[in-house]
């Protein structure tokens, strides 16, 4: 999972966003810590597809 400061950081730029607006390094800072947070989400959902098994049905007699 994505570090709480950088979770605190991308939602701290995107009230900023709404509010007065980012500066331009401030606007490469957040879409690089929203790519980061993407990937690693991406990373951790694949592992839970992954880990999913499934079972046949068998009739009950």
């Amino acid at each position: 999972m994505l570090a709480k400061e950088k979770l605190e950081r991308i939602n701290a730029l995107a009230r900023k966003a709404k509010t007065s607006g980012l500066t331009e390094a401030e606007a490469r800072e957040q879409q690089a810590l929203r790519q980061e947070y993407l990937e690693v989400f991406r990373r951790e959902f694949r592992k839970q597809l992954e880990s999913i098994q499934f079972v046949d049905d068998v009739p009950v007699q």
